[in-house]
């Protein structure tokens, strides 16, 4: 029997008006330039979107993606940009879902799930690939992470010399952390060594040569970094042609987070649209906290004055995540910024609560209030995982994490480390790395070490030999290797030859890599069982990847983050609090959050106050931290700080203040509390009780007559 499926109200509306879901600013939002034209492939001046927190950004976003396929446009020549793999796969979905809903039909043929969804930096692997040949790198180029560029950085520091130096010069991760800055900011190494390494200052003219050294070694092992793939993309569409050529392949871009790019990918979207035309940026300046990043708030600020006449400006201010009183209290602190883009964020939800702010003693009280609060919630309904606490730094949350491990409370800490920081699973990707481009001295250098009688001399010498022969007269199983070695060495080197191009089909060859890997890891490691656990899932990421170099790129790109969780790592079906940085809880939101240490020099940080910008951002990263709460929000304010001396001079206290971002003014916004409440009055003793006084003191004397 043929079943005819009646569409619920939802798709009928959609199939009557597109944006019927939509409140009047999102939809004014996803139809800007569109209109009743419908004309998909016909460029829109500039737009940018005011997306406030909990406003339904990316659900404005997604529509007007749809709204723009729905009405011609070629999925092909949508370049859509965020800052991270999961959103790009998550604004595709949500494209697909809503052109479904519209007409099934045409969704299926229309939707190739964005093939030019990504991030900056996968986007920019993909067009480095496709234009290598026309600016003279090797299209099979490989991608380091930070950690291997730390360590290809060290290695032309002890060349250079500047490691035996009789004054300490700067560390490999400082070294890094300057070259980073100097490409992401656009400032002068001397700018940006006065800025923000002061102490870095007179070895400017050493560190120029040693970032020379650095970029030729990349160059002759044909390696990029991850700031290249930023900075060889600036530069390829800040040639005239090419910038022309790049632009026109998309007839519209769309950036997601706008407020968080730096200076390198906004010359890359101005060069691309240099007139703007087609080009959509959406952003909240509220939420600009990552300048240690490169990141800068001037990109969104100054966006509308780029292009003549300016780019439309339009503001999304209705929150559909937090309580009224919760925004009240919000939208005044960021009222108090010198520089913004005025909105206020309202709500149709309105409560009677009011977020608190709590008094306490100590840290050590501070742990104490806000784990009792999180079980009190716990008991009214609340779980675990609809709460979180929140904290400007990571050792912040110290205190509270012994407190959880006591109460045996299970939790998931974010702003922790790196799946891809582990010694096993970077083992497993240098020989991968390794046999895609057998010039990467650093990947072959790791790769070459795991197989049993090859030392670091051995390496050194193979290595050698691969950068001198030509690469069709590479055998690497005749390399000079030690002779108890050599059985070793020619199983490895058939498996470098079956995981290169050419060789088996992926993911099959990385399969027999993790499968090779986890045969020697008993020898490599004293800990096997873990490690091995982690290979079979690099294994099973491995499996969802078209090739070994998505794979390799996006990994890198887009790594997972792994917890980092005192009281034990929880079951996946557990119920477990939240523990998170602020600046890792941006785009998240909770029930109830907590946030500690809400005082002076800790928010803002006492590091950071060092320039008008740095404090504006610290108020800024207060407010995204208040806006992550939908219904109970705690600032918890500790009186006095423990702190530690030298040896031979004690320990002592300081005393802190209520954070400058909420200053007296701002008190009528907030229930204030102190913790514990004062105990309760005792009854007056008895006069029979008042009469029992007894002479301790004659006793102690007596003790020794």
């Amino acid at each position: 029997m043929l079943r005819v499926r009646i569409p619920d109200d939802g798709s009928r509306a959609a199939a009557i008006d597109p944006l019927a879901q939509l409140n009047p600013a999102q939809r004014a939002a996803a139809s800007f330039g569109i209109g009743q034209r419908c004309g998909g492939e016909q460029q829109h001046p500039p737009l940018l979107v005011i997306a406030g927190a909990g406003s339904g950004k990316t659900s404005t976003l997604a529509h007007r993606v749809a709204q723009l396929i729905d009405c011609g446009a070629d999925p092909g020549r949508l370049l859509l940009l965020t800052f991270s793999r999961r959103a790009a796969s998550e604004m595709s979905r949500r494209v697909e879902r809503i052109l479904s809903r519209r007409a099934p039909a045409h969704a299926a043929s229309a939707i190739s799930s964005l093939p030019w969804a990504g991030t900056f930096h996968s986007v920019g692997a993909r067009l480095l690939r496709e234009y290598a040949a026309r600016i003279g790198i090797d299209p099979g180029f490989t991608i380091q992470d930070r950690q291997d560029s730390a360590d290809l950085l060290n290695l032309a520091r002890h060349g250079l010399g500047f490691s035996s130096r009789e004054k300490r010069f700067p560390l490999k991760g400082t070294c890094l952390a300057i070259y980073s800055a100097v490409l992401n900011t656009q400032a002068t190494l001397g700018e940006v060594l006065q800025s923000s390494f002061p102490w870095c200052a007179e070895w400017q003219a050493e560190l120029r040569s040693l970032f020379g050294e650095y970029v030729h070694s990349k160059q002759a092992q044909q390696v990029l970094d991850y700031d290249d793939l930023l900075l060889y993309w600036a530069q390829m569409v800040g040639e005239t042609e090419l910038g022309r050529e790049i632009g026109e392949r998309f007839s519209h871009v769309l950036v997601d987070e706008y407020q968080d790019t730096n200076r390198l990918q906004a010359a890359i979207l101005l060069a691309m649209k240099p007139d703007g035309r087609g080009l959509t940026v959406v952003g909240d300046d509220a939420q600009s906290i990552y300048a240690f990043r490169g990141a800068t708030v001037r990109n969104i600020l100054d966006f509308p004055n780029h292009f003549t006449p300016p780019a439309q400006l339009l503001t999304l201010d209705r929150n559909y995540r937090s309580t009224q009183p919760i925004l009240d209290a919000a939208n005044r602190v960021i009222a108090l910024a010198s520089e913004r883009f005025t909105k206020d964020l309202w709500s149709e939800r309105s409560a009677a609560e009011k977020p608190r702010l709590v008094a306490v003693r100590d840290e050590a009280e501070q742990a104490s209030y806000v784990v009792e609060q999180v079980l009190a919630r716990r008991e009214g309904g609340v779980r675990l995982r609809s709460q979180a606490v929140l904290f400007r730094t990571a050792q912040h949350s110290v205190r509270v994490e012994i407190e959880l491990k006591r109460r045996n409370i299970p939790f998931v800490k974010f702003g922790g480390l790196r799946f891809l920081e582990a010694a096993h699973v970077k083992d497993v990707l240098a020989i991968l790395r390794w046999a895609q481009n057998r010039r990467d001295r650093l990947a072959g250098f790791r790769a070459m070490q795991l197989v049993a009688g090859i030392g670091p001399r051995s390496a050194s010498r193979v290595l050698a030999n691969v950068a001198a022969a030509a690469p069709a007269c590479l055998l690497l199983d005749e390399q000079p290797v030690p002779e108890a070695a050599k059985p070793a060495w020619r199983e490895f080197a058939a498996l470098i030859a079956s995981s290169s191009a050419g060789g088996a089909p992926w993911p099959t060859a990385g399969e027999r890599v993790c499968r090779w890997y986890q045969e020697q890891i008993e020898r490599l490691h004293e800990d096997p069982l873990p490690r091995q656990a982690d290979i079979e899932q690099l294994a099973l990421i491995a499996a969802t990847y078209p090739s070994a170099e998505r794979f390799l790129t996006e990994l890198v790109l887009d790594p997972p983050s792994a917890s980092s969780d005192e009281a034990g790592p929880p079951l996946l079906d557990e119920d477990y609090l939240i523990l998170s940085t602020i600046h890792s809880a941006k785009g998240q939101e909770w029930t109830a959050v907590s946030i500690l240490n809400a005082v002076d020099g800790c928010i803002p940080s006492d590091m950071a106050t060092g320039s008008a910008a740095a404090i504006e951002e610290e108020r800024r990263l207060l407010y995204v931290a208040m806006t992550r709460a939908r219904s109970h929000l705690d600032l918890v304010l500790p009186q006095r700080f423990h702190v530690t001396q030298q040896p031979g001079f004690g320990d002592r206290h300081v005393y802190a203040a209520r954070t400058r971002f909420i200053p007296h003014a701002l008190l009528a916004d907030y229930e204030q509390l102190s913790w514990p409440p004062p105990a309760a009055a005792q009854p007056p003793a008895s006069p029979q009780a008042r009469q029992q006084v007894f002479d301790l003191t004659a006793r102690m004397r007596a003790m020794w007559k």
